[in-house]
Protein backbone atom coordinates (compact mmCIF):
# COMPACT_ATOMS: atom_id res chain seq x y z
CA UNK A 1 0.00 0.00 0.00
CA UNK A 2 0.71 3.85 -0.57
CA UNK A 3 0.59 7.09 0.90
CA UNK A 4 -1.71 8.17 -1.16
CA UNK A 5 -4.07 4.89 -0.69
CA UNK A 6 -3.99 5.42 3.05
CA UNK A 7 -4.96 9.19 2.82
CA UNK A 8 -7.36 8.28 0.45
CA UNK A 9 -9.08 5.40 2.95
CA UNK A 10 -8.60 8.14 5.99
CA UNK A 11 -10.32 10.86 3.78
CA UNK A 12 -13.13 8.27 3.54
CA UNK A 13 -13.41 7.76 7.42
CA UNK A 14 -13.52 10.82 8.75
CA UNK A 15 -16.15 11.66 5.84
CA UNK A 16 -18.52 8.74 7.59
CA UNK A 17 -17.65 10.24 10.92
CA UNK A 18 -19.23 13.77 9.80
CA UNK A 19 -15.96 15.87 8.46
CA UNK A 20 -15.87 18.09 5.42
CA UNK A 21 -12.99 18.22 3.57
CA UNK A 22 -11.44 21.52 2.83
CA UNK A 23 -8.46 20.42 1.33
CA UNK A 24 -5.87 17.26 0.47
CA UNK A 25 -2.16 17.20 0.39
CA UNK A 26 -1.59 21.37 1.21
CA UNK A 27 2.04 22.07 0.47
CA UNK A 28 3.31 24.86 2.13
CA UNK A 29 7.14 26.29 2.25
CA UNK A 30 7.67 23.77 5.38
CA UNK A 31 6.22 20.67 4.31
CA UNK A 32 2.58 19.29 3.52
CA UNK A 33 -0.61 18.37 5.31
CA UNK A 34 -2.48 15.24 4.24
CA UNK A 35 -5.97 16.24 4.76
CA UNK A 36 -7.55 19.39 5.85
CA UNK A 37 -11.26 19.10 7.31
CA UNK A 38 -13.91 20.76 9.46
CA UNK A 39 -15.23 19.09 12.40
CA UNK A 40 -18.46 21.19 12.94
CA UNK A 41 -16.66 24.76 13.67
CA UNK A 42 -13.20 23.60 14.32
CA UNK A 43 -10.68 23.24 11.34
CA UNK A 44 -8.42 19.83 11.82
CA UNK A 45 -4.92 19.34 10.12
CA UNK A 46 -4.99 15.23 9.51
CA UNK A 47 -2.05 13.61 9.44
CA UNK A 48 -2.21 10.17 7.85
CA UNK A 49 0.29 7.18 9.27
CA UNK A 50 0.52 3.58 7.77
CA UNK A 51 2.71 1.26 9.33
CA UNK A 52 2.28 -2.53 8.62
CA UNK A 53 4.93 -3.18 11.66
CA UNK A 54 5.04 -2.21 15.25
CA UNK A 55 9.06 -2.15 14.98
CA UNK A 56 10.06 1.52 16.12
CA UNK A 57 6.86 2.42 17.82
CA UNK A 58 4.90 2.02 14.85
CA UNK A 59 2.48 4.71 13.02
CA UNK A 60 2.18 6.72 16.20
CA UNK A 61 5.88 7.35 16.90
CA UNK A 62 6.62 8.30 13.43
CA UNK A 63 4.94 11.87 14.38
CA UNK A 64 7.89 12.89 15.89
CA UNK A 65 8.91 16.13 17.07
CA UNK A 66 10.58 17.39 14.44
CA UNK A 67 7.45 16.44 12.13
CA UNK A 68 4.85 17.88 14.49
CA UNK A 69 6.65 21.24 14.18
CA UNK A 70 7.12 21.14 10.45
CA UNK A 71 3.09 20.21 10.19
CA UNK A 72 2.60 23.50 12.90
CA UNK A 73 4.41 25.64 10.32
CA UNK A 74 2.70 24.26 7.47
CA UNK A 75 -0.86 25.26 9.46
CA UNK A 76 0.10 28.40 10.24
CA UNK A 77 1.02 29.05 6.82
CA UNK A 78 -2.49 27.39 5.76
CA UNK A 79 -3.97 29.84 8.01
CA UNK A 80 -2.46 32.51 7.38
CA UNK A 81 -3.77 33.28 3.70
CA UNK A 82 -7.35 32.72 5.82
CA UNK A 83 -7.57 36.20 7.16
CA UNK A 84 -9.36 34.70 10.25
CA UNK A 85 -8.38 31.99 12.60
CA UNK A 86 -10.87 29.62 13.25
CA UNK A 87 -10.71 27.44 16.00
CA UNK A 88 -8.23 24.38 14.79
CA UNK A 89 -6.46 21.14 15.89
CA UNK A 90 -4.43 18.38 14.67
CA UNK A 91 -5.46 15.14 14.42
CA UNK A 92 -3.81 12.00 13.86
CA UNK A 93 -5.39 8.49 11.70
CA UNK A 94 -3.07 5.56 12.26
CA UNK A 95 -3.41 1.97 10.42
CA UNK A 96 -2.09 -0.85 9.59
CA UNK A 97 -3.21 -1.49 5.98
CA UNK A 98 -5.06 0.11 2.78
CA UNK A 99 -8.05 -1.99 4.31
CA UNK A 100 -8.33 0.18 7.23
CA UNK A 101 -7.02 -2.49 9.87
CA UNK A 102 -6.88 -1.50 13.35
CA UNK A 103 -7.64 2.10 12.57
CA UNK A 104 -7.34 4.66 15.12
CA UNK A 105 -8.24 8.31 14.81
CA UNK A 106 -6.44 10.11 17.75
CA UNK A 107 -8.36 13.96 18.26
CA UNK A 108 -5.73 16.31 19.37
CA UNK A 109 -3.06 14.19 18.42
CA UNK A 110 -0.79 16.99 19.68
CA UNK A 111 -0.84 20.99 20.26
CA UNK A 112 0.39 23.76 18.66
Amino acid sequence: MNGAQAEHWAENYLLSQGLKLIARNYRGRFGEIDLIMQDKEVLVFVEVRQRSSSHFGGAAASIDHHKQKKLIRTAQQYLGHLGHTPLCRFDAVLMKDADGRDVVWVKNAFDA
